[in-house]
């Protein structure tokens, strides 16, 4: 390369970066919870990318905390052990023999592996679970999450998932800690049954990243998923919808395709439960939560409240 062209080329990484400029500041400080899932959890690329996406973000000055499932790691766990996978109005039916699998593949695969890939950077993350113990301000004890079961409904009637849950409450005070020590906290989506002593669940990661990002008055919330973002007339691509304010989507949301609906109603509820705003991202291209971040086109679609 030319001294000229050399010159050109990095005046051109200049003007990236000094584009950034606008969101380092608004975003200096602020913590950013992160639903780690789809096609970025499978690929090997995708994932180690992510975790550089997290320390990038954490230098950057903002607090970056994930959640994560690990539905395609289970799947394949449940098939090695001849444990078969049966779902039910789009959730897995979960046996307390499959509760055993989901517990250690999220805890000891899914989880230790992200935190591995984010430490070759330096000692900045700290694996957690839902189960994580924690203090209210009164000093009780309690867990990060703590669960309800919940059941599905199929054709009009409910049924029975087993071991499946809702987040019903948060005690963020374990994640507030790590924070406050500069670390970036990465945590499974499991939480013990309020009911039942002892008893774990299996929770939607969506969700449970939602109501994470509320009891932590997070700023951002974003959830990978494996499309561009959401659509208003899917199959149509030209219907890419790139903000969407709480109303508009309230409205949207029945009309949705299945898989879309939880991710949507995870980010409805993040920004009515007072997150600045949420957005869901195409996982599938390296680095898109930078994108998102410190771009002004960003990538994928933000959901806003009405006086954003």
């Amino acid at each position: 390369m030319t001294d000229t062209a050399a010159t050109t080329d990095a005046i051109a990484k200049a003007a990236v970066l000094i584009e950034a400029l606008p969101w380092l500041k608004r975003y200096h400080g602020a913590i950013a919870v992160v639903k780690f899932g789809g096609n970025a959890m499978v690929s090997p690329e995708l994932t180690r990318a992510f975790a550089e996406d997290m320390v990038f973000l954490r230098h950057a000055g903002l607090k970056p905390v994930v959640v994560h499932g690990g539905g395609p790691q289970i799947s394949a766990r449940l098939t090695e052990l001849g444990i078969e996978s049966e779902f039910r109005g789009g959730y897995r039916v979960t046996t307390p023999e499959a509760m055993t699998v989901v517990r250690d593949v999220l805890n000891h695969d899914v989880n230790a592996h992200l935190v591995d890939l984010i430490n070759e950077h330096g000692s900045f993350s700290i694996g957690l679970s839902g189960e994580a113990a924690s203090s209210t301000e009164s000093g009780a004890a309690t867990t990060l999450f703590t669960g309800a079961r919940r059941g599905a409904v199929v054709n009009g009637k409910t049924v029975d998932l087993g071991l499946v849950g809702d987040v019903v409450s948060v005690a963020p005070q374990t994640v507030l800690d790590a924070i406050d020590a500069g670390l970036i906290p990465v945590i499974s989506s499991i939480a013990p049954d309020g009911d039942v002593p002892g008893q774990v669940l299996n929770v939607n990661a969506d969700a449970a990243a939602s109501a994470l990002a509320v009891a932590l008055n997070a700023d951002k919330f974003l959830i990978l998923t494996d499309v561009a973002g959401l659509y208003s007339d899917w199959p149509d691509r030209d219907s890419l919808v790139s903000v969407i304010s709480t109303t508009a989507l309230r409205d949207l949301l029945p009309a949705l395709e299945s898989g879309m609906i939880p991710k949507m109603a995870a980010c409805l509820e993040a920004v009515d439960g007072g997150v600045r705003n949420a957005a869901i991202i195409d996982g599938r291209l390296e680095h898109s939560i930078l994108l998102e971040v410190f771009t002004q086109q960003g990538i994928g679609t933000q959901v806003v409240g009405e006086d954003s």
